[in-house]
């Protein structure tokens, strides 16, 4: 169509799996390669007739038989589980990868976010990396400096302008890589998870401007998010891959349903956080999840609880050098990937890692505020200040019932449906307008 600026057709991206042998380096220097081919020859002349044997190899289809058109203007939400797909096609559209099969039409230019520092060079300054971002999208130096003062009060990083973005935090990257990737006038712009760096009300910014850039500059926007509420806000129609291929096309909110609908809760009593592969991402470098489970007041393992019941979590990690500077986080979600509950160690603990080797983690919550329902767990581990070193999206769920908390109120169900998280309090009431007046009425904790 004429107003179209993305055309996909056919898309299919292959990636082939190597089965190296136990005990093999991870990389494979030329003398390897030289000392492989000497030994394929010897073996053709000692045994002309024998076949040669290649190694074993696994075809795995990220994407295939994508189709899809998207309009100028348009906002358009990209979800799935992790492992769907959503990243290699966003970095098929930013023209990082090249399809295996189909093709892609873009009509002008894309800027793209997907992933912490995603087109910085670390080297270099704030600044620098403003110009060298504004050229690579074939602006000139007079049209990036008419929005440079834009950029850096949205970033809000004025004053590490000519610090290397090196030593920046993660928060600090992000801001600045969207405020270019937002200002320096796209026509199409792709922002990934990524943004879930930030704080809330950087978010919340972010999505605003987003907004702003589809409906007052008639520029084009894709988003891939884990939380649903901000898709919904945000997009008018949403892109739902399953598997490498689109199983929907259309409104958002028809859309989220499916996704919540056909997102199967996996609740189990112990997980083994090794099978959760898919849903996993991180370098390993200082430490790997091992298991999660959750463990009532009596110390059992379960996978319900009721409203109000305590509850702790535990994980194995297995730390692969000591620190005191170790976060370890558990974040409690929703269906729609709405982060509910943070539970995070240096919150509240500092924990000393001695030795390395593995450890049991707990984390104890007195009484759990939810109301029914059910609900996903986030796991990670890092150290403090740094990204995640290993982390498990969805690595089990749980669900809540209802208890004698809940059976006290006869307008529950009224309320549940708008609030998830309910917050014990104290009601009194005084007569007259002081507060030393006769108590009337109150409640107890």
């Amino acid at each position: 169509m004429s107003d179209s600026v993305i055309q996909v057709e056919n898309l299919g991206k292959k990636y082939v799996l190597g089965q190296q042998q136990q005990g093999s380096s991870r990389y494979v220097a030329l003398r390897d390669v030289l000392a492989d081919g000497v030994k394929s020859f010897s073996r053709r002349l000692r045994h002309p007739l024998k076949p040669n044997v290649k190694h074993q190899h696994d075809e795995f289809w990220a994407l295939k038989d994508v189709s899809f058109e998207v309009k100028q203007g348009e906002v358009v939400g990209i979800i799935g589980r992790n492992g769907a797909g959503k990243s290699t096609l966003l970095k098929i559209l930013s023209r990082i990868t090249e399809p295996t099969t189909g093709r892609v039409r873009l009509w002008g230019r894309v800027a793209s976010l997907l992933e912490v520092g995603t087109g910085f060079h670390p080297e270099l300054t704030g600044r620098e990396n403003i110009f060298l971002n504004g050229a690579i999208l074939g602006m000139s130096r007079v049209e990036i400096n008419r929005r440079f003062d834009e950029i850096v009060e949205f970033a809000e990083v004025s004053r590490f302008l000519d610090t290397p973005v090196k030593r920046y935090s993660s928060g600090m990257y992000v801001r600045l890589a969207f405020a270019v990737a937002a200002h320096l006038e796209p026509e199409i712009l792709v922002v990934d998870e990524v943004l879930a760096v930030g704080d809330a009300a950087f978010q919340k910014k972010c999505l605003g401007k987003m907004g702003d850039v589809a409906k007052q500059e008639g520029r084009t926007v894709l988003f891939v998010s884990h939380n649903m509420t901000a898709v919904e806000s945000l997009c008018q129609t949403a892109l739902m891959l399953s598997d490498g291929q689109v199983s929907f096309r259309g409104d958002a909110r028809t859309a989220i349903a499916k996704y919540v609908s056909e997102t199967n809760l996996v609740a189990s009593a112990y997980v083994d956080l090794s099978t959760r592969s898919k849903e996993r991402y991180g370098p390993r470098q200082y430490a790997t999840l091992k298991s999660l489970s959750l463990l009532d007041g009596d110390g059992n393992c379960v996978t319900t609880l009721q409203m109000g019941q305590p509850v702790n979590f535990r994980l194995e990690i297995d730390f692969k050098m000591p620190s005191d500077s170790y976060e370890i986080g558990i974040a409690i979600c929703n269906l729609h990937g709405v982060r509910l509950h943070y539970l995070v160690s240096n919150w509240e603990d500092d924990l000393n890692v001695t030795t390395s080797g593995p450890y049991t983690i707990e984390a104890s919550v007195p009484s759990i505020h939810l109301f029914p329902g059910e609900y996903l767990i986030n796991v990670w581990v890092k150290k403090q200040g740094e990204s995640y070193d290993d982390a498990v999206h969805e690595a089990t769920g749980f669900a809540v019932q209802e208890s004698q908390i809940t059976n006290r109120y006869a307008y529950f169900e009224r309320y549940s449906t708008n609030t998830q998280v309910y917050t014990p309090s104290r009601w009194q009431a005084f007569q007259g307008d002081n507060l030393d007046k006769t108590v009337l009425a109150q409640t107890e904790l």
